[in-house]
């Protein structure tokens, strides 16, 4: 077991290298001024989009803006804000904060580009019904000859769409709030984990199983619900530290420029670090929030792509920055050796004693399993441009059995495993979208055109 951790570890340190690092962060860049901040003198259009001002129940799609958009956030608001912060801080210090910052900064017009493209090209499955996502973007978009990329694609998204890390999270978190305090000595064994793995499995098939529909519609009733309250939460520890944050701020700027709090000086690795920890959060040119917004009801591209947009906004910029002040404003991050959601948690007891953790707990467990139910919808996809419509079903199956292998592996190795997969699915994903970005240049011109003319029409 010892061989495969240090095997998964070297192929995500050699996956996630220069090379992918100017593809995504540099891809992002490139978007942001190619498209001239264009998308983001549209934001108050994109709130009124989002709010259904411009729903059209006959536009081709399965679910609305405001469900598309939650679907994606139920994936990328979870473990990778609480855990996955903890983890990136651990790993590089207060700095590595600032450097998800700009990732997700760049990452609001990647967003922007892949999610309109998502639309743009939808294709066909082999039932006939119309489908978005990377590998669509890439056979419509750029010609059949380009399928072994979509394929490509494909492949590694059916092994990075699966659900070892919230399945891992989730199992510590119930260790670490109720089972162990509690005194229940065989806490955290294999057997246990496993059990509490099995009724994750469970619960995750009463969604799952009813398909993009029923877990569009759970994701917008949860997910709202789910970051108002860890916002909350998380203000909290902020108001009752409040002098400190000039600190924080200035904590993060500086070690964001000399990495000495844990890279030893090395700033290429602390931007690498921040690129590839805002990635895991909000899967900016990753290629899964595609997958969920390319199933929008519109045929308007650009719609669906400034929807898209806020998810970076949202997660990275807010979600993910609170979990990191809370972190360090508590300074559990130097008087500890926990990780992962432990850590949070350590973070959440200091500033409220007793209650905290619970109120973690509570968090978790819907930033967990609305993470399940949204990861699974992207594995069928996959299987169906793979393999045909008719067995997508079969992945739900594959997805279910993956929760028990994270209920009883190692953080680190769980981590490791997302990374290479992520990584791989980025290079598809942003190749194909810097390939056709004239094409979401010249339709965001044209919108745009006709949002200034007033030529847009909203519903009552």
């Amino acid at each position: 077991m010892d061989k495969i951790e240090s095997f998964i570890s070297a192929a995500a340190n050699f996956v996630w290298g220069i090379p992918l690092l100017v593809l995504v962060m540099g891809g992002g860049i490139f978007f942001m001024f190619y498209s001239g901040f264009a998308p983001f003198s549209y934001f108050r259009h994109a709130l009124d989009v989002l709010r259904g001002k411009y729903d059209d129940p006959d536009a081709p799609g399965d679910v609305s803006h405001f469900q598309a958009l939650s679907g994606a956030l139920a994936a990328t608001i979870g473990m990778g804000n609480v855990s996955g912060v903890a983890i990136a801080i651990v790993m590089g210090g207060p700095g590595v904060i600032f450097w998800m910052w700009v990732s997700a900064f760049f990452g609001m017009a990647t967003k922007f580009f892949t999610c309109t493209l998502a639309v743009m090209y939808r294709g066909k499955d082999s039932n006939g019904d119309v489908q978005g996502g990377p590998m669509y973007v890439i056979t419509e978009g750029l010609g059949k000859k380009w399928k072994p990329l979509a394929v490509f694609f494909s492949v590694f998204c059916f092994f990075g769409a699966t659900p070892i890390f919230q399945a891992n999270q989730v199992i510590q978190v119930t260790n670490d709030v109720l089972l162990t305090p509690a005194g229940f000595t065989w806490a955290g064994s294999f057997g246990s984990n496993l059990v509490m793995g099995l009724a994750i499995t469970a619960l995750t098939c009463l969604v799952i199983f009813g398909g993009i529909k029923r877990i569009g519609l759970v994701a917008s009733r949860i997910v709202p619900f789910m970051v108002v309250l860890y916002m909350a939460c998380v203000l909290y520890i902020m108001g009752i530290h409040f002098f400190d944050i000039p600190h924080i701020f200035g904590m993060i700027l500086s070690d964001a420029f000399t990495a000495k709090a844990a890279m030893g000086g090395a700033i290429g690795a602390l931007i690498i670090e921040g690129a590839k920890r805002a990635s895991f959060s909000n899967e900016a040119g990753i290629g899964t929030a595609p997958l969920m917004h390319g199933a929008s009801k519109t045929k308007e591209p650009v719609r669906e792509g400034l929807v898209a947009m806020m998810g970076p906004a949202i997660d990275t910029l807010i979600v993910c920055t609170l979990t990191g002040f809370a972190i360090l404003a508590t300074n559990v991050w130097q008087t500890t050796d926990t990780n992962g959601i432990t850590l949070t948690g350590k973070a959440f007891e200091a500033a409220m004693p007793t209650v905290g953790p619970f109120l973690l707990f509570l968090c978790v467990l819907i930033f967990g399993f609305t993470t399940l139910f949204s990861y699974s919808y992207y594995g069928t996809k996959c299987v169906s441009f793979l393999a045909g419509a008719k067995y997508a079903h079969y992945f739900n199956y594959w997805y279910v059995s993956i929760i028990i292998v994270g209920s009883i592996t190692t953080l680190t190795m769980v981590v490791d495993f997302i990374n290479v997969m992520f990584g791989l699915m980025a290079i598809p994903t942003m190749v194909g979208a810097i390939l056709l970005a004239p094409k979401v240049k010249a339709a965001a011109n044209d919108y745009f055109g006709r949002v200034k003319r007033g030529e847009l029409v909203k519903q009552s």
